[in-house]
């Protein structure tokens, strides 16, 4: 029992590191409809900045903001240089972002240096809870508790606020929202922003969970999000923290109990759940 409470906060907390990436996907896929490959480079600014910053300041409350404006900033510079040029064009839009993908990826390389960057647990959340035979590590529980709270912050932002009203208006009938007098091309920037944002987050954290970063951090936990975004349902955030806590948890007892299969059970999953129920878990069919 012991062991199974164990592989259960740990397939959590990789999944809440997964749906932070796939929640900005998501939203940027979900609301503007466009696809952007270069999204794990922004994750692993994200988690570079927030290692740097770390070791600047040596606060991880300081770490973090660094972090998201990074990725606030990286997202603003992509929206207006890489995506603006290119809505309405899937085709265009996979190309200019997987090309993007790889220069933010070289970048990293050339402002931090080729080789990897150790990245170390703040005291505060070191160590562990010990509950009989139970080991809780104190970090995972905090990441899994940062991944409810942005999703709930977010669900209400969406679906309680003018805000989130004008967001899904505007994905609707652009046009009517402009006649309405809202600038909606500025909403899709700021949505594109906190997408990019929340990457960087999701960054951030991993850093210290994972223990080291490096350049190529950013294709590889792309790769996990879009299964995430495919599972979940294009455009769905419930379907994404679903999809993420599924991905989560399979990587985690697979790893344990079938070391073999731990590197594909995800695709597994996905195809799975492409076979009989192509839409997603959450989104509506056609």
């Amino acid at each position: 029992m012991e062991l199974i409470i164990n592989l259960l906060i740990n397939g959590l907390a990789t999944g809440m590191l997964i749906f932070l990436l796939a929640a900005g996907l998501t939203l940027i896929f979900g609301l503007m409809d466009v696809l952007n490959f270069a999204h794990g480079g922004l994750f692993a600014w994200g988690a570079f900045s927030g290692v740097w910053f770390y070791s600047l300041t040596d606060s991880f409350t300081l770490a973090i903001i660094g972090a998201i404006l990074t990725g606030v900033i990286l997202g603003f510079i992509t929206e207006k240089l890489i995506i603006t040029p290119v809505y309405g064009n899937h085709v265009q839009q996979i190309l200019i972002t997987l090309g993007f993908m790889i220069v933010l990826s070289e970048m990293l390389k050339v402002v931090f240096g080729p080789n990897q960057m150790a990245a170390k647990v703040p005291p505060l959340l070191a160590g562990s809870w010990e509950f009989g035979d139970v080991i809780i590590i104190k970090y995972r529980l905090f990441i899994i508790s940062i991944g409810f709270i942005v999703f709930g912050i977010f669900q209400f932002i969406l679906k309680r606020t003018k805000i989130g009203l004008t967001v899904r208006a505007g994905v609707m009938n652009k046009e009517m929202v402009q006649a309405l007098g809202i600038n909606i091309k500025k909403v899709f920037l700021y949505v594109f922003m906190t997408g990019a944002a929340l990457a960087a987050l999701g960054g951030a954290l991993m850093a210290p969970y994972s223990g080291v970063v490096y350049a190529e951090m950013g294709m590889e936990y792309a790769i996990l999000a879009f299964i995430v975004v495919v599972i979940g349902g294009m455009g769905s955030f419930p379907g994404s923290l679903l999809a993420a806590i599924l991905v989560g948890l399979a990587g985690s007892f697979m790893a344990y109990y079938v070391p073999a299969l731990s590197l594909a059970v995800n695709m597994l999953l996905m195809a799975v759940v492409l076979i009989f129920r192509p839409q997603g878990l959450f989104t509506a069919k056609g």
